[in-house]
């Protein structure tokens, strides 16, 4: 009896341990994330205001948490309160502040791009661009400003009946050495393919 009971308190105490741990590396990250987040919405929204709060600070384990937006020219409110483009770029703000904080090798997005109009296009994919250093993202878009950004276009088309061709355009700059050495990897059979990779005018024929 003396050994059980001394047993459940040493798991007690084990959990309690593992409790506290967990509490303070939260807390810590979602502050971080939060200055992050307040960041990352001024810049895609041009200006704003953007915070995250718990709606249970006494209780971390069970606590939810609460997103508060201010675009530009409106009052704080709810993100549940604001119109489709501006949920989306909230939530694209809150995404990529996570991406800031831990970088992944790669992130796949949905046509999130369908809701924004011209300028915040303009914003999500200049962000886009600086954090592909780290992270390749794939994005499924129908949007010309996107594809205008990225790196290569894949696309699916039809020339014959129930048969389907995938499509790919390499945009990177050909005075590029590792777009030279990526194009002559994929297509070591065409003659000349080095000159043609370096001169912009045989570009679209590749």
């Amino acid at each position: 009896e003396d050994i059980r009971q001394i047993f459940f308190i040493w798991i007690y105490q084990a959990i309690n341990k593992i409790n506290r741990s967990i509490e303070r590396e939260f807390f810590n990250t979602f502050n971080a994330l939060n200055k992050q987040f307040e960041e990352t919405f001024k810049r895609l929204f041009n200006g704003g205001e953007a915070r995250l709060s718990l709606t249970q600070e006494n209780d971390l384990m069970e606590s939810g948490v609460d997103i508060s937006v201010q675009p530009p020219g409106k009052k704080l409110q709810n993100i549940a309160l604001l119109s489709a483009g501006e949920k989306t770029l909230s939530a694209v703000a809150l995404l990529l502040s996570v991406f800031m904080l831990k970088p992944t090798p790669f992130c796949l997005m949905d046509e999130v791009d369908a809701p924004l109009d011209e300028a915040n296009l303009e914003r999500f994919s200049q962000l886009l661009k600086e954090l592909g250093v780290q992270t390749q993202f794939i994005i499924i878009t129908h949007n010309k400003c996107t594809m205008a950004w990225a790196n290569a276009l894949y696309g699916i088309t039809m020339e014959e009946d129930g048969i389907s061709k995938i499509i790919s355009v390499n945009l990177k700059d050909p005075k590029d050495p590792q777009y030279v050495h990526e194009i002559m990897a994929e297509d070591k059979a065409r003659p000349n393919s080095y000159q043609a990779c370096t001169d912009p005018k045989n570009r679209q024929n590749l």
